[in-house]
């Protein structure tokens, strides 16, 4: 059976993405966001991952506002990378895993949840920076790649509970997979920002370290969270940190924390990065 070997929350911001491609890495004002990653590339390279299911929210490359599906799952062989006038490089096609990618999704189905299917699927920053800011020298990526995009742009966006709970069924439908591989699940986005607005550059130190202790054994509150509570305390972007709940619904009800490290703001954002293995 697949091996859930843990999960990682990082940050999508596109500023990362070009501050990674520049190695930036020792500039005063990155290197504390990048030190950060520092273990995590440890833990990586340890656990050796096969496959990642990357949580994370499309920026109107893939989905715009008239079609804009609460869940959506690739189910490609590959995922190309396209320019979204950032200045970030265009990077190689990330390599899927169709037949993991379609075990979730009938899991999913059979337990009551409804994906949008996709054979064919462009990805952007949200999936490709979290992937670069871990292995930054890689030529071709090292891991194959389910992506789950939510939708945190087009109200009504899904509850915390509901994206905690697709994440335990995702989580059972890796550990049922009938390959020997290791999984790992990313969830991205957040933490506390708002890009436009009267509170526009906001960001909520408080409310993000806040988060970050819960996620390991009070889960339970944030499940409890809705949008209003999220947009109020972390800003109308902050809500992205549904799709860490979804990694943390997959991890199963106890964790390990391996590894934690907060910083703010980097591009007008409050970043946090977390490793969390499941406790047997």
């Amino acid at each position: 059976m697949a091996n859930l070997i843990g999960g990682i929350t990082s940050s999508h911001i596109p500023a990362v993405g070009i501050a990674t491609s520049k190695g930036l890495f020792d500039d005063p004002y990155w290197k504390p966001f990048f030190d950060g990653y520092v273990p995590v590339r440890a833990w990586m390279e340890e656990k050796k991952p096969d496959v990642v299911v990357l949580v994370y929210n499309d920026h109107g490359l893939n989905f715009f506002l008239d079609q804009m599906p609460t869940f959506a799952i690739g189910a490609a062989r590959a995922y190309d990378n396209a320019d979204e006038g950032w200045g970030l490089k265009t990077m190689p096609p990330v390599p899927g895993d169709p037949e993991l990618s379609w075990h979730i999704i009938e899991t999913l189905v059979k337990n009551e949840f409804d994906p949008t299917i996709c054979q064919e699927m462009k990805v952007d920053h949200g999936l490709v920076v979290p992937l670069q800011v871990i292995w930054p020298d890689a030529d071709d990526w090292p891991v194959k790649v389910v992506p789950v995009a939510v939708n945190t742009v087009q109200h009504p966006v899904p509850s915390a509970k509901r994206c905690y709970d697709m994440g335990k069924v995702i989580g059972d439908a890796i550990r049922s997979y009938d390959e020997d591989i290791n999984v790992a699940v990313f969830g991205t986005g957040g933490m506390s920002h708002q890009l436009q607005g009267q509170r526009a550059g906001f960001i909520n130190k408080r409310f993000d370290l806040d988060f970050m202790d819960k996620m390991i054994d009070r889960v339970g509150e944030l499940t409890r969270l809705s949008t209003t509570d999220f947009i109020r305390d972390s800003g109308s972007e902050g809500v992205e940190l549904i799709m860490w709940l979804v990694m943390r619904g997959a991890m199963g009800d106890k964790v390990t924390l391996k590894h934690a490290n907060y910083h703010a703001p980097i591009s007008n954002t409050g970043a946090g990065v977390m490793v969390l293995e499941p406790t047997e």
